[in-house]
């Protein structure tokens, strides 16, 4: 079999599709992100100047926003999708509001979702639709219901609306045959959203991965939780449909457990976890009729992994249940060669108002200056880039 090559440090491939001055305030706003002072300092100040009212939207829409959302609409993403879309990238539109708290919130929420998956419909530059359950449900419904609490009957009634709204939003992307990821969340949550995908899978895969559960391998039970998931559908008749990723809440969940003293849910080092995410793809790989996956990540090793896997089974780059997917505005390496050798591979793209986004903002913010050395090797790629193109 001839030799396997994929060189994501190809920074003309990475950012073919960027004006000289589009790169230079890319790497300004990346530097920015690599110190962690003036990090914390901007995005705290952002959201307390927003609290008091203050004129700082149209600084942050035109600055970090830019970078990280493809606008404050559907329709203002349309030249993020178009823009994908012509380097043979997929858009997955991430309505980005979090913190809300009233059913009338949740209801429109949801609403906004539905007209995400409509506008993908039949559209080959929008793979996939994607929500968060805390989106569409009060925190401590979810909280009550993953610890197996006995639910009062205003509680009762909650979990019924926030099943009512998880299955309108996966009857729809069923019905037009759009494929949906239910992304992962807090480990105190996530066993009732688990239950909520699992249950919409056994309704809606029967003939093909329409909904995607989302598995954290940086969590210690997440591999077995994988194999299982695997034979229950299996068992069931349906398709398996998982996003994987290491996961974005590592430093709240170890200081809840601390706190509250259980053993922390999260991989000691990121070894550990490292060793998990490509054991959770070989996993997929083994069993890749009855799994339909997604390899979300912005780890170049694990993204190499994979294509090599892929290579050495004689899987085709462009296989139906293997799929790639990073951020809007990180990883540009990656997706851009990733498409360019043919590969199915898709980035979020978060949109939402400027004010609701800010707290989606902080959180890629600080995991962005806790994930080691990410924004670092964000910059030396463009700071290559702007060499190369003579402009250092």
């Amino acid at each position: 079999m001839s030799d396997f090559k994929l060189d994501f440090q190809d920074t003309a491939i990475a950012f073919a599709d960027k004006s000289d001055a589009e790169l230079r305030e890319k790497y300004r706003i990346f530097r920015l992100l690599n110190s962690p002072f003036l990090n914390a300092i901007g995005t705290r100040s952002a959201q307390f100047a927003l609290s008091l009212g203050l004129p700082v939207e149209g600084i942050i829409k035109s600055t970090i926003f830019e970078q990280f959302c493809g606008g404050e609409t559907i329709a203002e993403c349309e030249s993020a999708v178009q823009r994908l879309g012509s380097a043979g990238i997929g858009a997955i539109l991430d309505y980005s509001i979090e913190g809300k708290s009233s059913e009338a919130d949740f209801d429109r929420t949801k609403d906004e979702i539905i007209r995400t998956i409509k506008r993908a419909k039949d559209d080959p530059n929008i793979p996939f639709a994607v929500f968060k359950v805390t989106g569409i449900a009060p925190l401590g419904t979810l909280e009550r219901l993953s610890g197996k609490k006995k639910l009062d009957a205003k509680s009762q009634t909650k979990c019924e609306h926030l099943t009512t709204r998880v299955n309108e939003i996966c009857e729809y992307a069923y019905s037009i045959g759009q494929p949906v990821f239910i992304d992962a969340e807090e480990s105190w949550i996530q066993d009732a959203i688990d239950r909520l995908a699992t249950a919409m899978m056994e309704r809606y895969n029967l003939e093909s991965p329409i909904i995607f559960n989302t598995v954290q391998l940086y969590r210690t039970d997440r591999l077995q939780f994988l194999r299982e998931a695997r034979r229950q559908a299996k068992a069931d008749g349906y398709v398996l449909g998982v996003k994987l990723v290491r996961g974005a809440y590592m430093e709240k969940e170890r200081a809840r457990a601390a706190d509250q003293g259980y053993p922390s849910p999260i991989h000691p080092d990121k070894q550990s976890t490292d060793r998990d995410y490509n054991s959770a793809v070989d996993y997929c790989l083994d069993h890749i009729d009855d799994i339909a996956f997604v390899a979300g990540t912005h780890n170049e090793k694990s993204t190499h992994y994979l294509a090599k896997k892929m290579h050495d089974r004689g899987l085709p780059p462009d296989h139906k249940h293997i799929n790639y997917s990073q951020l809007y505005g990180m990883s540009d390496n990656l997706s851009y060669v990733l498409a360019k050798n043919g590969y199915n591979v898709s980035k979020y793209v978060p949109y939402g108002p400027v004010k609701d986004a800010i707290p989606y903002l902080i959180r890629r913010a600080e995991e962005n200056s806790s994930a080691a050395g990410q924004v670092s090797r964000e910059l030396e790629l463009i700071a290559k880039e702007l060499k190369r193109r003579k402009l250092d």
